[in-house]
């Protein structure tokens, strides 16, 4: 697959055109933001750890019947994607309080939710990406109730699926970032899922091994990075 021009680069990854007219090759790098890029910083080989953690992720959701923008990992840091067109919203699921939902509520970290939440936001950095409703989404045309209704059903299911994946190598999935696309009329899941879109605690010992060790300087940022693709990879 010939690599071409970049069309895109965002916080985390690049995209390029290659000699398919509907597939990228999705270039993960070492950058790492918070706080919608007031903070910046390197976590080095950041890039590396999330291609193979998204990579395995994707394979294992694709195994279970949901349909992503992944076709395959290429090399280290990247990996080969469906040309989508994103839709303009990031779903955020909740599993447990921490984050903005405990500075928006004055809620505890840790409580456990007795359901799942699912947020919209706007994606727009700009403006800190503000929660939004579907009245929303269907208003200004991001999306259509059929699509937004598909991209729910889609979010539970991988939340499900991703809860018991982590369970298995000893991680509770606290709460993850979603986005979807477009993709010849169907919405699929795109993007990725790593470190840098969950928030996962080790089970039994609360130990944060996400991108909050980054967000709020706890230290020891490369190695929770690396612990999570140890586990996930092996």
């Amino acid at each position: 697959m010939k690599k071409g021009k970049q069309i895109y680069e965002g916080k985390a990854k690049i995209l390029y055109e290659t000699d398919a007219p509907d597939l990228l090759i999705q270039y993960f790098k070492d950058d790492a933001t918070a706080f919608n890029a007031q903070k910046k910083g390197t976590i080095q080989e950041k890039g590396i750890f999330n291609n193979s953690i998204s990579s395995r992720i994707f394979e294992y959701l694709e195994s279970q019947g949901i349909r992503t923008h992944y076709e395959k990992k290429l090399n280290d840091r990247e990996m080969l994607v469906k040309r989508v067109e994103i839709v303009p919203i990031e779903v955020i699921i909740r599993n447990v309080a921490a984050g903005s939902l405990c500075k928006l509520l004055a809620l505890a970290e840790g409580l456990k939710l007795k359901t799942p939440i699912l947020d919209f936001c706007y994606k727009k950095d700009e403006l800190g990406d503000p929660l939004v409703s579907e009245y929303h989404v269907l208003a200004l045309g991001w999306a259509t109730a059929q699509e937004i209704a598909t991209i729910k059903d889609y979010t539970f299911k991988v939340n499900d699926l991703m809860k018991k994946f982590f369970l298995a190598i000893n991680l509770d999935l606290i709460d993850f970032k979603l986005e979807f696309g477009r993709y010849k009329g169907q919405i699929i899941l795109a993007d990725e899922i790593s470190p840098d879109t969950c928030r996962l605690w080790e089970v039994g010992t609360g130990k944060k091994l996400d991108k909050d060790r980054f967000r709020k300087d706890l230290g020891d940022v490369e190695e929770a990075y690396k612990e999570v693709f140890s586990r996930v990879t092996k």
